[in-house]
């Protein structure tokens, strides 16, 4: 008997798919339609009366445990009416589905459906309505204990680790990882001198940028917890925080205008949530972090190859070169 070649990673039917959503799910006759690959891969799934997101994780990316705490997060969340994309239960009850695969076990995830649109310029009420989303998530974040088997984003996580990494994609250009090296060391000292005793603590997101959430009549809904670790809070308003820079860094809006919308942003969170100003003041350094710590993912995945090409690299450290010289302290 003829045996499969092995293979390290396939696309699922989604004509198959929508067969076993069908079974599974009392959701009536669904059609699944392929959308994006990424870290995992993504399927519009639509019934008789509404649409869903098909979420088929990589094996390779994503351990069932790490799983399995993203569904008692975004479970945690929907049960506090926190407005987020959360797991469908099927017929058994159970929300993750597994699937052998060409290259073996993968296991996907249906979600509810975000309404909306995604928004990269957000209007006064976007701003505030998001602020409020984001301190009530993590009002449920900081409280709930999951388990240990997602990250945690400190200094190893996101400076140390990323930057051994990275060496190789730089070995034809010594000086812009010398820059680096530096940066990192810079970013370690600033933060080492912080008192972080009061800094509030839990699962962040660590991904909140426009694509991750979509706006409806200004309703926002957030969705996509995939790299969801435990850190200090103020990652995910540092992740947002740095959207705004690359719109500076990109001429898309002004930096009277990032500053606006950022104010108006922290003031609607600070409504539902505090978070100090020594915690605010951490952003521009940790922002250093959130980029290493994405352009080290991006080395270890084929699908990601291109964006870890030398040219590509130190287009990022641009970024981050913008970032030390216009917002650091002096």
């Amino acid at each position: 008997m003829k045996s499969s070649f092995p293979a390290l990673y396939s696309t699922l039917c989604p004509n198959a798919l929508s067969s076993l959503i069908s079974e599974s799910y009392d959701l009536g006759t669904v059609k699944c339609k392929f959308l994006v690959r990424g870290v995992g891969d993504t399927y519009l799934v639509e019934s008789p009366k509404d649409r869903f997101i098909l979420r088929i994780y990589r094996a390779t990316h994503r351990t069932l445990p790490q799983i399995q705490e993203e569904v008692k997060l975004l479970l945690a969340l929907e049960q506090q009416k926190v407005s987020v994309s959360y797991p469908i239960t099927d017929r058994s009850g159970k929300e993750i589905i597994e699937l052998e695969a060409a290259e073996g076990l993968r296991y996907g995830m249906l979600f509810s459906y975000a309404p909306g649109k995604a928004v990269k310029l957000l209007n006064d009420s976007q701003l505030s309505n998001l602020g409020r989303e984001m301190a009530q998530f993590h009002n449920v974040s900081s409280t709930i204990s999951l388990g240990g088997a997602r990250w945690h984003f400190n200094h190893k996580t996101t400076l140390q680790e990323p930057l051994a990494i990275l060496q190789p994609a730089l070995a034809d250009d010594p000086s812009a990882y010398a820059w680096l090296q530096h940066t990192v060391a810079q970013v370690e000292t600033k933060l080492s001198t912080i008192n972080d005793l009061d800094f509030s603590k839990g699962y962040c997101h660590f991904d909140f940028l426009p694509k991750n959430f979509h706006f409806d009549n200004d309703r926002v809904t957030l969705f996509d917890f995939d790299f969801m670790g435990y850190g200090w809070l103020v990652n995910d308003i540092m992740t947002f925080w740095q959207h705004l820079t690359l719109d500076v860094f990109t001429g898309r809006m002004t930096q009277d205008a990032a500053d606006a919308a950022y104010s108006e942003f922290i003031k609607a969170y600070r409504q539902y949530r505090s978070v100090s100003e020594q915690e605010l003041s951490t952003v521009p350094y940790l922002a250093i972090g959130f980029w290493l710590f994405y352009m080290a993912f991006h080395t270890t995945h084929d699908q990601f190859y291109t964006f870890s090409q030398p040219s590509q690299v130190k287009a990022y450290i641009g970024v981050l070169k913008h970032i030390v010289k216009t917002y650091w302290d002096s």
